[in-house]
């Protein structure tokens, strides 16, 4: 009986004890939680449309540490680094004591630490409460932790844990950093040899690292390599086939793309860890080396913009805001896709687009380029001469201005902002102006991203297509009434896709149009095909002017070149609509063979120009032209007046080739009276009667 009375007290007394040490424990657990909040920090990522990176950031304490999950990792990486850290992994709560066991065993056997017994959770418990020095003290404390972690956390949650915390040298943190910077990949595909090189690492990540100390790096994974439970793991004969692959000499430079769109992500939703955008990583990578090319060649203090979008969808999937974020000289920090300026000439495509639209133009329709004074505003064309008659496809393929302003006069400046906003983007004018006639030319301020959004819908049949911000802002179609009419729209890209491509260009089936705005200080070139467009602007972030900066001279190659480097296909453009002809002259409607600019109130600027008149030679002169001497010179036939082109004769045999100048370099044959005459383009005539000697 006193020994029942004595056993029932002493179990008593070990439960009151176990339930104490079941107490203590689990007060102490709520009381000294795990510090797992510093494995939720990771660095911020801006990824393309399929999920690859395109930059990242460093974390507050200056780590690289991206987030990864053990799915994203080759599965032949997770079972060698099990295999070689922690083989009952799935099997302990944290602390294997048989690995403890052993390590100690082989410490007092060999006099030396063989193997650790540390498991892959008290790794964790060591990673997220770093500890000065590797006392008994702290190793329980790790223990401890590592109770906690898996009272916590799954097996899967742990083993993500490590994957993200174990450091691979320098600010390196992470298998999937590590990956990146010793192998320039995602770890989702590893080799043998790569995958021992990254399970080594941890253990001592700066006396191993491959860049620095290349002996150690190789040591350390041919011992991970030789250890039997990963050979059971990858194979007879992987680990020499391994270990004949040299192990990477230097650290690559994570993905650093697209600067200026991944910062306005980071200020826009900084609550964000991953940002999502609609680039393609491939295409943005070779814009921006078409940018940084072409700067070196253009010169210094030169920005260039570049923004390629999809016609049909709205999304952005390359976009360069400056040739090099970090070059001062350029300011390259400033985003120049988003800055107003002068667009130069890039809008006369909707110019005449609303006149094909009103039935006022045909692409044969004849209208006049020469001087004219539009109430004290009188356009020149940038070579500052003027070619008399030409078709409307001429005017716009050569870009002339009097043309465009005339077409401008008569469909209306206000007009014309008010179906661009159809394509939401409003022009910004200068201060207290109203909308005037050189707009043509570049009189208002446009960004890069709005100029590629109103091409895009010129591309799009004439239907508006709203960009997106490549990141949070939607694209999409824009509900409501055309941009121009799909058949108005045809008209302009045909006409477009006719001009000749920049020196050293291949022909690819591009539309596009230059710009270049007053005082050389923008340069411009938009270009599209059937599903995407392009729109380049090179110049100075401060606005100062670039003598011989041109759209076509330094755009347009740029612009040719980024499409043929981005890597997609080229398709065709648009067939034209029903209804949609390119008539020849002989088939344009009486009204539509010359355009009439009959704007009420102002001068009629149509009106029939005087009488062609021959003012040198005059008449009776005598001229000497070396006739005499043996040694004959070319006569410079000048006259005033009349509608080019111009045909000259002498002595009524017509010379070769007419000509839009009023100026004509003839060679007499022969000495003595000699009659000039010139006809004009309305059949008008003059003659001088002049000798020759």
């Amino acid at each position: 009986m006193a020994m029942l009375r004595t056993f029932t007290v002493l179990t008593v007394i070990q439960a009151a004890i176990a339930a104490g040490i079941t107490w203590a424990a689990a007060w102490a657990d709520q009381a000294y939680p795990p510090p797992l909040d510093r494995a939720a920090v990771v660095s911020r990522e801006v990824l393309d449309s399929d999920g690859a990176l395109l930059r990242a950031f460093t974390t507050p304490d200056s780590k690289w540490r991206l987030g990864v999950r053990a799915g994203d990792v080759d599965r032949q990486f997770v079972r060698m680094l099990i295999a070689y850290e922690d083989q009952r992994f799935d099997a302990h709560g944290g602390i294997d004591l048989w690995a403890i066991g052993r390590a100690g065993w082989q410490l007092a056997t060999h006099g030396r630490i063989v193997s650790g017994g540390s498991t892959l959770s008290m790794q964790v418990a060591r990673l997220i409460e770093p500890r000065e020095g590797r006392s008994f003290a702290s190793k329980l404390l790790q223990m401890a932790r590592a109770v906690q972690i898996e009272r916590r956390l799954s097996k899967a949650e742990i083993l993500d844990l490590y994957l993200n915390l174990a450091p691979y040298g320098g600010n390196l943190e992470g298998v999937r950093a590590a990956s990146l910077a010793y192998y320039g990949k995602e770890p989702r595909r590893l080799s043998v040899a790569e995958s021992a090189l990254l399970v080594a690492l941890p253990q001592l990540p700066e006396r191993r690292r491959p860049d620095r100390h290349r002996k150690n790096a190789e040591a350390a994974r041919e011992r991970v390599l030789n250890r039997l439970a990963v050979a059971s793991v990858i194979g007879d004969g992987e680990a020499d086939r391994a270990l004949a692959f040299p192990v990477p000499r230097a650290r690559k430079a994570l993905p650093a793309l697209a600067a200026h769109l991944s910062e306005s992500a980071l200020r826009t939703r900084p609550d964000r860890v991953v940002h999502a955008t609609t680039l393609r990583r491939d295409v943005q990578a070779a814009l921006e080396q078409v940018a940084r090319e072409a700067s070196r060649k253009l010169g210094d203090k030169l920005s260039i913009a570049i923004v390629m979008a999809d016609v049909r969808t709205g999304e952005i999937v390359g976009e360069v805001g400056s040739a090099d974020y970090f070059d001062s000289t350029r300011a390259g920090w400033i985003d120049m896709t988003r800055q107003y300026r002068s667009p130069g000439s890039t809008l006369k495509p909707f110019i005449y687009g609303l006149g094909f639209e009103e039935g006022m133009i045909a692409q044969q329709t004849i209208i006049e380029d020469r001087p004219s004074d539009f109430f004290g505003y009188r356009p020149r064309n940038f070579d500052m001469s003027y070619q008399g008659d030409v078709t409307i496809r001429q005017a716009l393929q050569l870009s002339l201005n009097v043309p465009a302003v005339k077409v401008l006069d008569t469909v209306g400046p206000a007009r014309l902002l008010v179906r661009l906003r159809r394509s939401d983007v409003k022009l910004v004018l200068p201060t207290d102006e109203t909308p005037g006639l050189a707009i043509a030319l570049g009189g208002a301020g446009i960004t890069l991203k709005d100029l590629v959004q109103l091409y895009a819908g010129l591309a799009n049949r004439g239907k508006p297509v709203k960009l997106g911000d490549g990141v949070h802002d939607e694209p999409g179609p824009i509900d409501g009434p055309t941009l121009l009419d799909p058949a108005a729209a045809w008209q302009v890209s045909d006409i477009l896709s006719g001009v000749k491509p920049p020196l050293g260009a291949v022909d690819i089936g591009l539309a596009y149009k230059t710009g270049t705005s007053y005082g050389y200080r923008d340069a411009w070139s938009v270009g599209y095909d059937g599903r995407h467009v392009i729109g380049v602007w090179i110049g100075r972030a401060d606005n100062g002017a670039i003598p011989g900066l041109s759209g076509y001279k330094s755009a347009a190659p740029v612009l040719f070149e980024a499409f043929r480097k981005s890597g997609v296909a080229i398709e065709a453009l648009p067939r034209a609509p029903a209804g949609a002809l390119r008539l020849t002259e002989a088939e344009l409607p009486v009204s539509l063979k010359r355009f009439s600019h009959t704007r009420s109130g102002l001068i009629a600027l149509s009106a029939r120009e005087a009488p062609p008149r021959i003012v040198y030679p005059p008449q009776g002169a005598e001229v000497e032209v070396g006739l005499s001497s043996g040694d004959p010179m070319s006569l410079s036939l000048k006259l005033q007046g009349g509608r080019p082109p111009f045909r000259w004769l002498a002595n009524g045999v017509a010379l070769p080739d007419s000509t839009r100048k009023r100026n004509y370099d003839w060679l007499p044959d022969g000495a003595g009276f000699s009659t000039l005459t010139v006809i004009d383009a309305d059949g008008r005539a003059a003659s001088v009667r002049v000798f020759l000697n």
